[in-house]
C-alpha cells in the first residue's frame, strides 16, 4: 500500500482514473503507528469477547436471561473487532478500495453492530429492572425464551433500520465511502438510535439505583440487629451487585459514544470525528475487563479455557459460580 511520501507530494487512491479520491497525507511513522494501533485494538477487542462468548455458551451455569444478553453484546463487540482493519484503511488512508457494492453492505453492518450494542443495553436495563424491583415476577417475565426472541427482534430491527442508509450512499470521486445525511435525517437518527434508547436506560437505572439502595439498608440493619437474614434478602442483593455491575457497562458506553453523537451533529473537523469514532470503537473492548474486574465466574472460566480444561468430559458442568 502506498504511502504519502516525505515531500508530500499528492497522492491518489486510484492513479489511473481520473476522478479518483485523494489519499490522506501521512508520514511512514504515521501510517506505521496507526495500523500499529488498529492491529493491537482489533486483536484485543476479538480476544477478550471471544472469551466471554465460549464462557457463557460452554458452561452450563451461566446459561441465564442476563447472560444470554451479554453474550448477545460479546458478539457484537467481537464483530466490530473483526471489521476494525477495515474501518483503518477507510479513515486512515481515506480511501475505499472494496466496491461499491461492498461499501453498502459495510455501513449497513457497522450500523447495525453499533445499534445492536445499544439494544443490547436496553435489554439488560430491562432485566435488571425486574430482577431488581420485581423479585417474585423476575422467573415468569424473564425466562430464556422471552429473552432469546427479544435478542432476536433487536438484531432484526436494527439490521432493518440501518438498512436505509443504502440508499444515502455518496460517491463525491472514486474511491470514496461514506453516507450522505442531512441535518434534518442526523438529529432523527440521533433522537431515534441514541438519544431515546439512552433515556429508557438511564431511567430503568435511577430507579433500580434507588429500590436497591433501600433494600441493602434493610438487609444492613438487619445483619447488624443479629437477625437471620434469608436465601431471598441475599440474592436480591446479589442482584443489586449484578445491576452495579452492569451498571458501570452502560455508563462506560456513554463516555464513549456520546461525545461522538454531540460531535456528528455539530461543524467539526475531520480528525476530531475520527478521533471519537475510535473512543466509540474502543468501548468495545473494554467490556470485557469489566466482567473480569467484577465477575469472579469470568476469571475462573478465562482460567479454564486457556488451561484447556474446557476440553475435559463433562467440563460444561463445572460449578464456577462457586466463591471458592
Amino acid at each position: 500500500m502506498a504511502y504519502e511520501t516525505e515531500d508530500h507530494e499528492t497522492q491518489y487512491c486510484f492513479p489511473a482514473i481520473n476522478s479518483s479520491c485523494i489519499k490522506g497525507k501521512h508520514s511512514s511513522y504515521e501510517y506505521n503507528t496507526m495500523y500499529m494501533f488498529v492491529s493491537l485494538l482489533s486483536a484485543w477487542t476479538v480476544f477478550l469477547n471471544l472469551l466471554v462468548i465460549i464462557s457463557i455458551s460452554h458452561f452450563k451455569k451461566l446459561h441465564t436471561p442476563t447472560n444470554l444478553i451479554i453474550l448477545s453484546l460479546a458478539v457484537a463487540d467481537m464483530l466490530l473487532g473483526l471489521v476494525m482493519p477495515i474501518e483503518a484503511t477507510r479513515l486512515i488512508e481515506t480511501c475505499w478500495y472494496f466496491g461499491e457494492t461492498f461499501c453498502g453492505l459495510y455501513s449497513i453492518f457497522i450500523a447495525m453492530l453499533l445499534s445492536a450494542s445499544l439494544s443490547n443495553l436496553v435489554l439488560i436495563a430491562v432485566d435488571r429492572y425486574v430482577a431488581v424491583c420485581h423479585p417474585l415476577q423476575y422467573p415468569q417475565k424473564i425466562t430464556m425464551t422471552k429473552t432469546l426472541i427479544s435478542i432476536c427482534l433487536s438484531w432484526v430491527c436494527s439490521s432493518a433500520y440501518n438498512a436505509a442508509f443504502v440508499i444515502n450512499i455518496t460517491d463525491v470521486c472514486y474511491g470514496e465511502c461514506s453516507v450522505l445525511m442531512g441535518f434534518a435525517w442526523r438529529v432523527t437518527d440521533l433522537i431515534m438510535s441514541f438519544i431515546f434508547p439512552c433515556i429508557l436506560i438511564i431511567s430503568f437505572y435511577l430507579r433500580i439505583f434507588f429500590v436497591e439502595h433501600r433494600q441493602v439498608k434493610v438487609i444492613n440493619s438487619l445483619m447488624k440487629s443479629g437477625r437471620c437474614v434469608n436465601e431471598g434478602s441475599l440474592r436480591r442483593k446479589s442482584e443489586s451487585k449484578a445491576a452495579l455491575t452492569l451498571g458501570i457497562i452502560v455508563t462506560v458506553y456513554l463516555l464513549c459514544y456520546i461525545p461522538y453523537y454531540i460531535c456528528s451533529i455539530t461543524v467539526i473537523s475531520s480528525t476530531a470525528i475520527h478521533i471519537l469514532t475510535w473512543v466509540m470503537y474502543f468501548n468495545s473492548g473494554l467490556n470485557p475487563m469489566i466482567y473480569a474486574l467484577f465477575y469472579a465466574w469470568f476469571k475462573k472460566t478465562v482460567k479454564h479455557i486457556l488451561t484447556l480444561k474446557i476440553f475435559q468430559a463433562a467440563s460444561s458442568l463445572f460449578n464456577i459460580l462457586t466463591e471458592h
